[in-house]
């Protein structure tokens, strides 16, 4: 016994020392990636005020950004709303290829007239501080993005799988990648159905701790496919054992091979990792439908679920190691001005939101490089996996994916959002979110921060 013991702890250390060794990031200061994941708002209906963002355009300090009103015959121009239950639009392929118009963006009143949105006019509108003042208090302290896209031209399915795999496809065949092929699916299969590779059979051969947090509650899945609006579809739960829109990863057959089902959690347990220091090397966590700004949830319920979340961060001792990457899944039918690019015909989807919190991100800085869930994957593989890609080719596990969205030549880098040189006064201590006081309205940055490089 006394020369089994000393062989069986040293075996033990070599598995630990290995795991630690594969899981830690190439970068010391972000051991922890977080991706929180809110519903179906538009990049200017947030932030198109902004001061110094790619915004809402004006002329004489309004709105010129006419959207036809079909039974009105009149523009309707992009306007402040402090009432916070909005109503949303169609926001799948067809409906963005309305509101696109072939570049003029001026399809979106006419598409909500002809879809679910109660009143077409509220696609226009928009929030500023008023309404999301931690959000604004965000973007001024850390980073704000304005051109993250939607990996996809469709609704919250599709991008939710994107987000996790870079891809959205139907399999003929349960636990058979290569029966996989492109599609929108209404509906998510039976356990096995979604064949093709994820994100987490990279991590889990390597080593590498992941959790998906899902807070248990009402789902957006309704027993009518298709109906979000809350009127036709009667909704059915949401909890961490149970595929959803929002939480697909139990139906992946490489989740189930890899018996990785126990990494999906409550969403509950993400206050006690983070007040614990034992949150995983990447995290994603999705709310339920209250929480999640999902039209016509409300926005200030959503903006302090997600301040919850951050200060959970902040206040524990993974803080100094974190990258928070807070975004929106769609645009849920609400007005953007922005083109979004062509990329393998299935995307980019239409601008959405999107935040950088971190204690070395860098302070009041916006960044405008081409963006979308993409380079959430891109960054992770980066840190924690020597650059592997979800390429069918290298990863072991084919499938037939169109393309390695890592790849895509103008895909930005998530990494010019961090300046690891600065000696960060926001280590080792909270920065609340509040303390930003904007003028109502006001379209001039605060000057309580320098804003970053």
């Amino acid at each position: 016994m006394s020369r089994i013991l000393p062989v069986f702890a040293a075996l033990v250390y070599g598995l630990w020392a290995s795991w630690s060794a594969a899981s830690a990031s190439s970068i010391p200061q972000l051991q922890h990636v977080i991706i929180i994941m809110q519903e179906n708002r538009s990049f200017d209906s947030y932030f198109g005020t902004y001061p110094g963002a790619n915004g809402i355009p004006m002329k004489n300090g309004h709105p010129n950004d006419c959207n036809p009103d079909p039974m009105t015959h009149q523009c309707v121009y992009s306007y402040h709303d402090h009432v916070e239950k909005t109503y949303g639009g169609p926001h799948d392929t067809p409906a963005v290829i309305k509101d696109v118009d072939g570049g003029k963006m001026d399809g979106f009143v006419a598409t909500a007239r002809l879809g679910l949105s109660i009143d077409g006019h509220k696609v226009m509108a928009y929030h500023d501080a008023r309404e999301i003042p931690d959000y604004w208090a965000f973007a001024h302290d850390y980073v704000l993005q304005d051109a993250m896209f939607s990996s996809t031209t469709e609704w919250s399915l599709p991008a939710h799988l994107y987000l996790v795999s870079e891809w959205s496809a139907a399999c003929s065949v349960i636990d058979d990648p290569l029966s996989c092929q492109s599609a929108d699916p209404c509906c998510l299969p039976e356990p096995g159905g979604n064949a093709w590779t994820d994100i987490t059979w990279l991590l889990h051969g390597a080593g590498v701790s992941w959790k998906y947090y899902v807070f248990a509650g009402q789902s957006p899945d309704a027993i009518n496919p298709g109906e979000d609006d809350g009127i036709h579809g009667i909704y059915v739960p949401q909890r961490a054992a149970m595929a959803t829109i929002w939480n697909p990863l139990p139906v992946f057959s490489d989740v189930i091979e890899d018996h990785q089902l126990r990494n999906i959690v409550d969403g509950n347990g993400f206050y006690a990792d983070a007040q614990n220091g034992t949150l995983p090397a990447v995290s994603w966590v999705v709310p339920d439908y209250h929480t999640s700004e999902h039209p016509n949830a409300s926005p200030r319920a959503g903006m302090k679920y997600v301040s919850g979340l951050v200060h959970a961060v902040m206040s524990g001792p993974d803080w100094n190691t974190t990258a928070i990457f807070v975004t929106w899944d769609d645009f849920g039918g609400l007005y953007d001005h922005v083109i979004p690019p062509t990329v393998d015909g299935y995307g980019y989807g239409l601008r959405v939101p999107a935040l950088v919190i971190s204690p070395w991100a860098k302070h009041g800085y916006i960044y405008h490089q081409l963006l979308s869930f993409d380079a959430y994957n891109k960054l992770i593989e980066d840190l924690f996996l020597g650059g592997q890609r979800l390429d069918p080719n290298t990863d072991g596990r084919p499938d037939n994916r169109p393309d390695v969205r890592e790849t895509y030549p103008s895909l930005g880098n998530l990494l010019s959002d961090f300046d690891f040189s600065q000696t960060s006064h926001w280590l080792n201590h909270a920065r609340p979110t509040t303390t930003t006081h904007w003028p109502p309205g006001s379209r001039t940055r605060p000057t309580s921060t320098k804003p970053g490089a």
